[in-house]
C-alpha cells in the first residue's frame, strides 16, 4: 500500500469517527417527546450518519487494499453526502431562525406564539392534518406528568428556568388567562373575562390539558427549534471535518494513480 493510500486510509478512519456524533445526535433527537410524535423528524440525522459511516468505511477498504474503483465510488458518494449535509444545514438554519418565545413578567420560563415561527415549520407541523395524531401522542407521553414530580409549590414552578417549551405550551394555560395555580397541570378558572382563545381550550382533564391550544403547537415548535439548533452545531463541525478529509483524499487519490502508473512504468507495463 503506497503512501497516498495510507493517507486516504487514515482520513477515512477520521471520517468514520466523524459519523459517530452525527448518529448519536440523531438518536438523541429521536428520543425527545416532540420528535417521537413527529415521525418524519425522527431519523434523518441517524440515516445520514449511517450513510457517512458506510461510505467512509468503503473508502478505508478501497485505500487499504488499493481498490481504485472503490475509491472513485467513495469520492463520488462522499461529495454527494457533503452536499446533502450542507443543504440540510442551510435549510435547518432558515426554518429555525425565527424564535417564537417571549418573556413573561414574574416567570422564569418563557411562553411561545405560533405566528412567530417560520411559516414552513408551522405549516408542516400544525397545518398538515396531523395534529390530532401528534396531540394524542403527546397526551400519552409523560412530558406533563414530569412537572408534577419536579415542582410542588407555585413559587417553585413560576421561578423555574428548566421548563421546556413543550411543557410551557401544552401542560399549563397561558399566563394571560389569569388561572390560579393548584399544581403544574391543575388550574382553576378565573372569574374575570378571558381574551385569549386558548383559555377556553384549557381543560384539567389530564388527556386534554392544553393540547388543543395554539400555545401547545407553538411550544412543540419551540422544542424542535431548540433541539435542532443544538444538532446543527454538531453538523457544522462534522461538515468542516468531512470537507477537509475529502479535499485531502482527492489529492491522495490522484497521487495514488500517479504512483501506480509510475510502478507500472518501472516494471515495463507501459
Amino acid at each position: 500500500m503506497g503512501l497516498s493510500n495510507n493517507i486516504t486510509s487514515v482520513l477515512n478512519f477520521i471520517a468514520i469517527l466523524t459519523s459517530i456524533p452525527i448518529i448519536a445526535s440523531g438518536i438523541w433527537l429521536s428520543s425527545k417527546p416532540d420528535n417521537i410524535c413527529i415521525h418524519n423528524f425522527r431519523w434523518p440525522l441517524v440515516i445520514l450518519g449511517l450513510l457517512i459511516l458506510l461510505v467512509s468505511l468503503s473508502g478505508f477498504i478501497g485505500a487499504y487494499w488499493n481498490k481504485q474503483g472503490l475509491l472513485a465510488l467513495y469520492l463520488f458518494s462522499m461529495a454527494l453526502l457533503i452536499v446533502i449535509v450542507l443543504v440540510l444545514l442551510v435549510f435547518a438554519f432558515v426554518v429555525t431562525r425565527p424564535d417564537g418565545s417571549y418573556v413573561v413578567p414574574g416567570r422564569g420560563y418563557e411562553e411561545y406564539k405560533l405566528d412567530r415561527f417560520s411559516k414552513w415549520l408551522r405549516n408542516y407541523v400544525t397545518d398538515s392534518g396531523s395534529w390530532e395524531k401528534i396531540k394524542t401522542c403527546l397526551a400519552d407521553s409523560d412530558v406533563c406528568v414530569k412537572l408534577t414530580q419536579n415542582y410542588i409549590t407555585s413559587d417553585q414552578f413560576f421561578a423555574s428556568h428548566h421548563i421546556s417549551p413543550l411543557q410551557s405550551g401544552c401542560c399549563k394555560p397561558p399566563t394571560s388567562c389569569g388561572f390560579t395555580y393548584v399544581s403544574p397541570i391543575l388550574w382553576t378558572n378565573p372569574v374575570n373575562a378571558i381574551a385569549d382563545p386558548d383559555c377556553y381550550l384549557w381543560n384539567n382533564d389530564q388527556s386534554q390539558l392544553c393540547y388543543n391550544c395554539n400555545a401547545c403547537k407553538a411550544g412543540l415548535l419551540g422544542n424542535l427549534r431548540k433541539e435542532w439548533r443544538k444538532a446543527n452545531i454538531i453538523l457544522i463541525v462534522a461538515v468542516v471535518v468531512l470537507i477537509w478529509v475529502y479535499v485531502i483524499a482527492c489529492s491522495a487519490f490522484k497521487n495514488a494513480q500517479t504512483e501506480d502508473l509510475f510502478q507500472r512504468y518501472k516494471q515495463g507495463w507501459v
